[in-house]
């Protein structure tokens, strides 16, 4: 009896864990959106810090980030525990937070020269250039910066998986988002540690010496890196913003039912096109859900800019 009650606790255990696995895979899915946009931020958030302490900096901001989610995780569970009320509405909220940061970066893009950046890149090349720039201050200002990033990021992604196992047991629910949440956090700062320091991967392969073959691969290699490297940057950056509509706006989408029938018949319409039809009816829960997504965004940045300007006029006033 003894051995058949071990066997079957064992078997509950693997069927357990085969089930957190799935269920962190659905959440990993879900959080797309933020990740690709917490990896540029926090590579860019070492902008301007020497080379000799870039690594250093993003230890601190990582340990930082532990921190936040020690703090989120039990708050999300006690949340979900005693007013799981609230999920919907904090999944709508972190939603169109993502759908608003997603557009604000669009708008900036679309309202500020690359000039104006390339100036602001040179400001902060020149300020730390600078003697009198303290540069433990500057340091430590750069990683209070990057925590604080986090904690908003961090907040969004536990949010969104904590929604996708709401109607699971809170033991499920548990295992997923801090299973979840150690993950994204070793993988994000793993991953921002290895982009941070890939100039310099590439400097030191290009000073390889000598005409044999391996070296001039080296070299080769090198320059491949220092090119691929601001191309990695900017990939992240395009990536994140499109998932941040998709993943907001489809969070959007259906936590506001009256939406539904829309999706369902475009369903209907599309999927009767000829060649792409199905393709579209596959893809049109995405399609619908970036377009929410985007007019979200554009009507709260909207909002957001003439409700700055009214507090400016009341604090000159």
């Amino acid at each position: 009896m003894a051995g058949s009650s071990l066997l079957a606790l064992l078997d509950d255990i693997a069927t357990l864990l085969d089930d957190v696995s799935v269920m962190t895979k659905v959440a990993a899915k879900k959080t797309s959106g933020v990740l690709g946009d917490d990896l540029a931020l926090n590579a860019e958030q070492v902008a301007g810090v020497r080379a000799d302490r870039e690594l250093p900096v993003v230890w601190a901001v990582a340990k930082g980030s532990f921190k936040n989610k020690f703090i989120l995780v039990p708050a999300a569970l006690a949340i979900s525990a005693f007013v799981p009320v609230l999920i919907l509405p904090l999944l709508m909220i972190g939603g169109a937070f993502l759908c608003f940061e997603g557009f604000e970066k669009v708008a900036h893009k679309l309202l500020h020269s690359k000039e104006e950046d390339q100036q602001k890149h040179q400001a902060i090349i020149k300020a730390v250039a600078d003697p009198k720039v303290d540069m433990v201050e500057f340091e430590q200002n750069k990683i209070k910066g990057a925590i604080r990033t986090d904690f908003i990021l961090s907040a969004e992604i536990i949010v969104i998986a904590l929604g996708t196992v709401q109607d699971k047991a809170f033991e499920m629910q548990a295992a997923v988002v801090s299973i979840l949440a150690l993950l994204i956090t070793v993988v994000v700062y793993g991953l921002v540690a290895g982009i941070v320091k890939l100039d310099d991967a590439g400097f030191y392969l290009i000073k390889a010496q000598g005409e044999a073959l391996l070296a001039r691969l080296k070299r080769a290699f090198g320059r491949g890196l220092l090119s691929f490297a601001p191309f990695l940057m900017k990939s992240l950056s395009v990536v994140g913003t499109a998932a941040m509509f998709l993943v907001g706006g489809g969070i959007l989408l259906h936590g506001i039912p009256v939406l539904e029938p829309f999706v369902h018949g475009f369903q209907q319409v599309v999927a009767g096109w000829p060649y792409i039809g199905g393709t579209l009816a596959f893809l049109s829960d995405s399609i619908i859900g970036a377009l929410v997504g985007i007019a979200a965004g554009a009507i709260l940045v909207v909002i957001m800019t003439q409700v700055q300007k009214l507090t400016k006029k009341t604090a000159s006033a």
